[in-house]
């Protein structure tokens, strides 16, 4: 038995134009409710009405919703509880429920024309765990109005390169642009609302400018004005999301996706008493423009001496060779890019972990290669051969991003003006100071040693024999020949 406000509804929605499948839906009622009151609109319950519990408490009920609509029924039953009502929680609930239809402000139901109009919103559905991360996970929503084609794609975050995107995605999806979109007061839309006079996030306004799209905000706490996209956010949670297994970001919009196209937008609607994507087929968007915005995050990075750039709490590696550079990176929900003077370095899988090193195998190999072919330079394995202290010189050389045969050279030269055992020393201490170049090597060697070697050696004509060096001879080999004679 329908209260007496719904009938009136019914009726008033009929005389409007409203279809029976309509009337029901907006109302939340059955079909066969709404055909049996239009016809007979006058009939009352049988029977005699029992008298509750809850009678004498019910003035009590009104004086708190005459002034307070939004007040929880938990609240309303804890105050009449205190006046002695000792009855159950549901009758009350129900007479609060009445109370609440009666006080609704009424609308009129809005029809865009196809093309016209497209509504969006977000809608929060827990988290998902990547190891040791949580993710917040929000569904961004948005359905052309005439049609109610739906369109759902799942995210991790709702920032504004992050919408942009998901737009973009949408009217790729939906194959055009409608002439308006329909936003609540998201700050990623609306900076500022004063009565009527919207000021737009001049982000948005970029974003939509050559699409040719114009941003329409609905008033504040008037869900009724973008109904559509609530009621399909509502659908979504009845709908798609119980009992799902969602793994990752990836599986959520492939499930939804798949979902879409065998469930939401091949359905009977019940607003329109038709399929979605038939519906669909008779409405004319504008083209999108031959060269889209690219909507990525877009950062600046440097690369680390690990070969590495870090973005959200990760890191993924680069060419050796950007090492001391200025990078661009760009990111979606899937694909981390990155790139050097407009040409692009890297591309990696994005990661929603924290802490993780994502490393492409081509650079790791790389590094060696280019360490391997360092060994083999004649002045280098010379440094190299003077010690375990040249050794670790010549790695913190490389890791520190210095130039290694500039400062090979420097050293081998302070080698031949000071001495091995004084150049060793040396590089100790700038080894204990983190000091790692030719110039803090020669500072110390200046300010406590002294040169050994007074007059400049002869120099030869050819000039390839003046760069000619000597590995340093290891003592151990000669001790072993030395003890091998003894023996024999």
């Amino acid at each position: 038995m329908l209260d007496r406000t719904k009938v009136f509804e019914i009726h008033r929605l009929k005389h409007l134009g409203l279809t029976n499948v309509q009337i029901a839906a907006d109302l939340g009622v059955s079909v066969d409710s709404v055909r049996h009151y239009l016809k007979h609109p006058d009939r009352k319950p049988a029977g005699r009405t029992r008298a509750s519990k809850l009678d004498p408490y019910k003035p009590d009920i009104d004086s708190i919703l005459d002034g307070h609509t939004y007040v929880p029924a938990t609240v309303i039953l804890r105050k009449i509880r205190e006046k002695g009502y000792d009855g159950g929680s549901t009758i009350m609930r129900d007479y609060i429920g009445t109370k609440k239809v009666v006080n609704q402000k009424a609308f009129i139901r809005f029809e865009s024309p196809p093309g016209k109009q497209m509504q969006i919103d977000w809608g929060y559905f827990g988290t998902i765990s990547y190891g040791n991360a949580k993710k917040k996970l929000y569904a961004f929503a948005i359905t052309e109005s005439f049609s109610r084609m739906l369109y759902i794609e799942f995210t991790h975050s709702q920032k504004q390169a992050v919408l942009h995107q998901c737009l973009l995605n949408a009217f790729n999806f939906f194959g055009g642009t409608p002439q308006e979109v329909v936003v609540d007061n998201m700050v990623t839309a609306v900076i500022e609302r004063q009565g009527r006079v919207v000021r737009f996030n001049e982000s948005f306004f970029d974003f939509l400018r050559p699409l040719k799209v114009t941003p329409v905000a609905c008033n504040v706490r008037s869900p009724q004005e973008k109904g559509k996209i609530e009621r399909s956010i509502k659908y979504i949670r009845q709908n798609f999301w119980p009992l799902r297994d969602i793994k990752d970001l990836a599986d959520a919009n492939s499930q939804v996706r798949k979902w879409l196209d065998e469930t939401a937008n091949a359905r009977i609607h019940g607003g329109t008493g038709e399929k979605p994507a038939e519906r669909f087929s008779t409405v004319r968007l504008s083209p999108l423009p031959e060269h889209l915005p690219d909507c990525r995050d877009t950062i600046s990075v440097m690369a680390h001496k690990d070969f590495a750039v870090r973005y959200d709490n990760n890191f993924y590696t680069v060419p050796p060779w950007t090492v001391g550079k200025q990078l661009i990176l760009k990111a979606d929900n899937e694909i981390i890019s990155i790139f050097y003077k407009d040409k692009p370095v890297a591309v990696h899988s994005r990661c929603w972990e924290y802490k993780k090193r994502i490393e492409i195998p081509s650079h790791a190999e790389l590094v060696k290669r280019l360490r391997n072919k360092l060994l083999r330079d004649r002045d280098i394995s010379v440094f190299a051969s003077m010690g375990d202290e040249a050794s670790d010189y010549l790695e913190a050389l490389a890791d520190a991003g210095q130039p290694i045969k500039k400062n090979i050279s420097r050293l081998l030269y302070l080698k031949d003006e000071y001495g091995v055992p004084s150049l060793l020393y040396a590089i100790r201490k700038a080894l204990d100071l983190k000091a790692y170049g030719a110039d803090y090597i020669e500072n110390i060697l200046y300010q406590e040693m002294t040169p050994v070697r007074v007059h400049l050696p002869v120099r030869l004509e050819k000039e390839e024999f003046n760069r000619i060096r000597l590995s340093m001879p290891s003592l151990a080999e000669y001790d072993a020949i030395a003890v091998k004679r003894s023996r024999s």
